[in-house]
């Protein structure tokens, strides 16, 4: 099955191809090597989705570059492909594409980064635009509940790493 978008990959050089509506926010979630290697694991293993209350539906144990995962929220049901990941010495990091039934079309990344002073980021990029009439009538809602959503994850992250700093 085919992305359902062209610029593939993008989200990796941070670019926001045009037509398309970019989404970025930045959480700190703490400090400390111990803080960066459980939300590491957290967030390739999808447990900071699962915390989240998302279905992530897929047989991968693991993000990898090729894997399908339907994401599900409430009787939504999107289907994407994981891109890109990276796992580094300061950066951890996937993004996922949009296939064909998924209400948006598009491609997001989620990043925890290590800075030089220790202190643990989780950094969210995306660019979208609607791909479902739903998601056309929801307009600028749309793309607030993406925000929240983004948000949302910087609080259940810092939840998964609470009492790891160093």
């Amino acid at each position: 099955m085919p992305y359902t978008y062209e610029d593939v990959g993008a989200t990796r050089e941070d670019r926001c191809p045009p037509g398309f509506h970019r989404l970025h926010v930045r959480s700190r979630i703490g400090e400390g090597e111990a803080v960066f290697r459980r939300a590491s694991e957290a967030l390739m293993t999808w447990e900071l989705h699962r915390t989240m209350g998302i279905r992530m539906v897929t047989e991968a144990a693991k993000a990898a570059p090729g894997v399908d995962v339907t994401v599900g929220i409430g009787l939504i049901k999107a289907p994407c492909r994981v891109v890109w990941t990276a796992e580094e010495y300061r950066r951890t990091a996937w993004a996922y594409g949009t296939l064909s039934g998924h209400p948006e079309c598009g491609e997001e990344a989620f990043v925890v980064s290590r800075t030089g002073d220790g202190t643990v980021w989780l950094t969210i990029t995306a660019f979208s635009r609607a791909a479902k009439w739903y998601a056309r009538a929801g307009g600028a809602a749309t793309r607030g509940l993406q925000r929240a959503y983004a948000q949302r994850c910087g609080t259940v992250m810092r939840r998964l790493c609470a009492g790891l700093e160093e």
